[in-house]
């Protein structure tokens, strides 16, 4: 019985330092697409992504420019109403779809050494560089 405690004590001692997603930490922030993984990004255009006041998104997929609303709720970050401009690249189509469709999966974060990882459950979706 005394083991049992033990176990559950060190159970939320572990969970406790699951580090929390703080809006604080997003607000005001600029980050530059360094890694999709699958893909290669294009050598020619970068993708960014920038948090603004109430984490209002915005920047640039690769070759357009997009907005939208994060929201964290429950230890969970959503990617809501993206909405975009329609200009055609051919160079950085099949990358900036994939840049898009990512974005839109996205349901959890980690903040780690000036990185951004965007995840869906435990799978990296997107990985980017913190500018500012």
């Amino acid at each position: 019985m005394k083991h049992l405690i033990y176990c559950g004590i060190l159970i939320l001692l572990l969970s406790s330092c699951k580090e929390k997603l703080d809006p604080a930490n997003f607000t005001n922030t600029r980050w530059e697409l360094t890694e999709l993984p699958g893909l290669t990004l294009p050598a020619s255009a970068k993708a960014t992504l920038n948090f603004a006041d109430s984490l209002k998104i915005s920047g640039k997929s690769f070759c357009n420019g997009y907005g939208g609303r994060a929201e964290i709720a429950d230890n969970k970050i959503t990617v809501k109403n993206v909405f975009g401009t329609k200009m055609f690249c051919q160079e950085t189509d099949a990358a900036e779809r994939s840049f898009l469709h990512a974005l839109n999966q996205v349901n959890s974060a980690k903040l780690a050494d000036n990185k951004l990882y965007l995840l869906n459950g435990d799978k990296t979706l997107l990985v980017f560089t913190k500018t500012n």
